[in-house]
């Protein structure tokens, strides 16, 4: 081989190597970026109702019911701060339309009547994966809402995945604000996900004012949750 050859990988080989390693560097901590499914090829059998925490589950504090489904669709919007017919800047940021038919969508509600602050678990059927849901969210840290007639800027942070026996998880935080309003409208929430197949299981912990959330019985829920799917 040639000097001039040698010279130019020698100067060559360390550049390529530190782009791969740039490269490699680019995950998400703690969860590898190839093992985050981008399809759904699997279906969860069991009816959706039947996969929910029983009342008696769901943390001490918490008494909790199972939501009529014509209540469902009023609530998931409110946990997404979204909402069906909702007016959303950017656009790209409207989340992709959901079936509340009765075995698309269920979800139960445990409420600490001193504070007003809310555990829900909400379980989806859905043919996203999760991951699309991280990509979507990247790039949607503020969005604007208008919906009937109010006015509100939703702002999501992501946090650190939970550790669960699923396909995929995703953890945020999101504040949902009024633009006019006097104090105890702002809702703040904790949402740990979970998908396993083609059901999403989202947990919120959600509050009205200041305090620390109850990340302790959210924690609890969330893998109660995520067993029960699991176990089918």
């Amino acid at each position: 081989m040639a000097d001039s050859t040698r010279r130019r990988l020698g100067w060559t080989m360390p550049v390529v190597c530190a782009i791969l390693l740039a490269g490699c560097g680019s995950t998400v901590p703690g969860r590898p970026a190839s093992s985050a499914p981008t399809t759904v090829t699997r279906q969860v059998s069991a009816e959706l109702p039947t996969l929910l925490p029983d009342p008696e589950q769901f943390p001490a504090g918490y008494p909790a019911v199972v939501l009529p489904q014509e209540a469902v669709a009023q609530a998931a919007g409110d946990l997404d701060g979204m909402g069906r017919g909702a007016s959303v800047q950017p656009a790209r940021c409207v989340p992709p339309q959901q079936d509340f038919g009765p075995d698309r969508t269920a979800m139960a509600v445990g409420t600490d009547e001193a504070t007003r602050a809310t555990l829900t678990v909400e379980l989806a059927r859905t043919d996203e994966p999760l991951a699309s849901l991280r990509a979507r969210l990247a790039h949607c840290g503020s969005v604007r809402v208008t919906r009937a007639g109010a006015t509100t800027t939703v702002l999501t942070e992501m946090d650190a995945p939970p550790p669960a026996d699923a396909d995929d998880t995703v953890a945020l935080r999101r504040t949902v604000r009024p633009e006019s309003g006097g104090p105890g409208l702002t809702q703040s929430m904790r949402t740990l996900l979970a998908q396993l197949g083609d059901v999403r299981i989202s947990v919120t912990y959600m509050s009205f004012d200041d305090g620390e959330p109850d990340t302790a019985s959210l924690d609890a829920l969330f893998s109660t949750a995520v067993l029960k799917v699991r176990q089918g």
